[in-house]
């Protein structure tokens, strides 16, 4: 059975309440941002002989699920992969329901996301969607954006290549004005024109299903990120799975390109 977001998230107050961290964690070293494809909504309907669309509505409660942990573990940011450039390629039916899937949610959880002070963005090309969802959006991310507790963004019409042309066209168009000077484009200029400026880059990314690949997503900003590949099925994923993601970055060592220090 579906719940709210308001039941799913604890609420003291208007504030969420931090629970403690799961044994074996450490706090001190949990990612301060951790971005997800969410891949394996059909399959999981396959396996159980159920239409597609079951799995988008399952995957929707996963999804709850991992933004109700990492706001009560204290994770800073969250970002999902929700709906690709690419998958407007999929059956007609499909996309329709998950526009309206997209609709029904975040007109049933905005309370919700402003009690919890969850702050929400969508990044990607948001005119290519139906008005009324485009609507929704708007009045989520303007109803929000005061908010003090986890970011949360929602990658909807979104394309890791496209945003790094619609970059490069907007540093264009600045030097054409005469307003910015080619040679002062450095990465903090590049990085200041993604849909992602002023927030800090995931530190670990996790993808679901099995499958090995990036799928077009976040490109630059996942430049230093650590990879958790899951066989789990979104729908699947649970704070287990949260957890042993969570575990498997601590247990990396990240040298951002540098070697680690040798004993004296």
């Amino acid at each position: 059975m579906s719940r709210s977001l308001a039941t799913a998230l604890s609420v003291e107050g208007n504030r969420p309440s931090r629970c403690a961290l799961p044994p074996g964690l450490d706090a001190a070293r949990l990612p301060a941002h951790v971005a997800v494809i969410m891949d394996g909504n059909g399959r999981w309907a396959g396996q159980r002989k159920l239409p597609r669309v079951m799995g988008h509505r399952e995957g929707v409660e996963a999804l709850k699920r991992t933004l109700r942990l990492c706001s009560d573990w204290g994770i800073g940011a969250l970002t999902a992969y929700a709906f690709s450039t690419e998958n407007w390629n999929r059956p007609g039916e499909e996309v329709s329901f998950l526009m309206t899937l997209f609709e029904r949610v975040l007109a049933r959880e905005l309370q919700a996301l402003e009690q919890e002070q969850v702050r929400i963005r969508f990044l990607g090309d948001l005119e290519q969607l139906p008005e009324g969802l485009q609507q929704l959006i708007q009045d989520a991310t303007d109803r929000t954006a005061a908010n003090t507790g986890i970011r949360f963004n929602v990658c909807t019409n979104y394309g890791g290549r496209r945003e790094l042309v619609r970059a490069a066209r907007l540093l264009a168009e600045q030097v054409q004005r005469g307003d910015l000077d080619p040679e002062a484009i450095d990465e903090q200029t590049f990085a200041s024109q993604l849909f992602t400026s002023g927030q800090a880059d995931p530190d670990l990314l996790i993808r679901t299903s099995g499958e090995q690949r990036i799928s077009n997503f976040l490109l630059w900003q996942l430049a230093y990120a650590e990879l958790h590949i899951t066989d789990v099925l979104w729908p699947d994923f649970d704070e287990a799975a949260l957890i042993a993601a969570l575990m498997d970055f601590q247990s990396r060592q990240r040298r951002f390109g540098g070697v680690d220090s040798l004993p004296s």
